[in-house]
């Protein structure tokens, strides 16, 4: 077939920055997918002509272009024929870091000049019709995330135009998922959300985050004081330490109930965390959460502060911690919640550093409480229904004895 193959996108722009290039995408100029088949490549594509190569199995398109004709990031037309030339499949990507590409001899095609944006670190739209897909800001904010770019002017206008003309509302539950786990799976997850913040599209899409930022908290505990600032260092802290995305919404939503009393300076109390756990709820259904990230949330969300107490605790109510949590069964799980408790103490100016020995503390408890054999105090149980508190009561006696020795120790 008489085509032109061009490798385009992350594949050229991570290369142009130094990083491992781990997909690769190709854009085939002035091909039929008749030609495709012939060649042996697989159809995948639903929307538009994408085949899978029969050898490498990566991904190849037919060059394209869009016509915007309803709401939403699916409301488009894509017309794809041999006749549509590189510069106009560019055209339509989101950002100018992006719509770069390679021909076969690796020269570089950059009709758009986003290398002299990569150079600069900016995030700029390549054309207006930017705003038609609204998918593109989250895409935005996660880019700024990722690399630390800034949005140039024109593009957060365009974005924020995008907010005030309710393209944001078409955004489907799913993709904001989607997008916004990736998002805190990137280096530093603040700047997504600050990204979202600025252009006005988290109080539509994250309205329970956006509501904490503004929240005063007591400065003796939090020297940041605002509610928000202190989630941002804390994602921020999850992500250093190389957390998994469940500890990471954890880290995310453990303070939403704070948001509930946005005119006071609210005091140390638990209130607000079971508030929180209704939010958590209701944002985690609205935005199809997965359910790990959800059950890990709603314990952080109700139990951070006892955690964050534990050492003044007594071991009746360890105990009843590991109860309400899990730990006996999910132990593995029980770490995570100490990791996004941890990350929650050190996102504090001035306490990045800090050490979180509650999580030693606690399970080391937990290692103490899971050594009482339960199967054998059932066996010597003469009334089945006393078996469940005779085990608390075992377990509660090696916490406190697990205690004692710390304590002497």
């Amino acid at each position: 077939m008489s085509s032109k193959i061009y490798c385009v996108g992350g594949a050229v722009r991570d290369r142009l920055l130094g990083l491992p290039v781990v997909d690769r995408d190709w854009v085939v100029v002035g091909a039929t997918v008749e030609e495709m088949l012939e060649q042996g490549f697989l159809p995948v594509g639903k929307d538009f002509p994408v085949f899978l190569h029969p050898r490498t199995h990566e991904e190849y398109a037919l060059a394209r272009t869009e016509r915007k004709t309803a709401a939403g990031y699916k409301g488009f037309v894509v017309h794809a024929s041999p006749e549509v030339t590189l510069e106009e499949d560019l055209l339509r990507r989101d950002f100018t870091i992006n719509a770069m590409a390679e021909d076969e001899n690796g020269n570089l095609i950059d009709p758009y000049r986003g290398v002299d944006d990569l150079r600069e670190g900016i995030l700029r739209h390549v054309s207006s019709a930017f705003k038609e897909d609204p998918v593109r800001i989250l895409r935005g904010a996660r880019f700024a995330a990722r690399f630390g770019f800034s949005i140039a002017p024109e593009t957060e206008l365009l974005m924020r135009e995008m907010v005030e003309n309710g393209e944001v509302d078409a955004l489907v539950p799913e993709r904001v998922w989607q997008e916004l786990a990736r998002g805190l799976m990137e280096k530093k997850p603040s700047r997504f959300f600050e990204t979202l913040k600025v252009c006005g599209a988290l109080r539509k899409i994250l309205p329970e985050v956006d509501a904490l930022f503004g929240v005063p908290q007591p400065e003796k505990y939090h020297p940041e004081i605002d509610c928000g600032i202190h989630t941002m260092l804390v994602v921020d802290d999850a992500a250093s330490c190389n957390h998994p995305l469940e500890v990471r919404f954890a880290a995310l939503t453990h303070d939403l109930g704070k948001a509930t009393t946005p005119k006071e300076v609210l005091p140390r109390h638990i209130g607000h965390e079971m508030r929180g756990v209704d939010l958590v709820n209701a944002m985690s259904a609205r935005i199809r959460a997965s359910g790990d990230c959800r059950d890990l949330a709603l314990l952080a969300a109700r139990y951070h502060g006892d955690i964050h107490r534990a050492m003044e605790l007594r071991a009746d109510t360890i105990a009843r911690l590991f109860q309400s949590t899990d730990a006996w069964r999910r132990p593995q799980r029980f770490e995570q919640l100490l990791q996004a408790c941890a990350s929650d103490a050190r996102g504090r100016w001035g306490h990045e550093q800090d050490d979180y020995p509650q999580a030693a503390y606690l399970l080391r408890m937990l290692a103490a409480a899971r050594e009482v054999d339960a199967g054998e105090i059932a066996r010597s149980c003469r009334d089945g229904g006393t078996i469940a508190d005779a085990v608390q009561k075992a377990r509660i006696s090696a916490i406190e004895t697990e205690q004692k020795r710390m304590s002497n120790a």
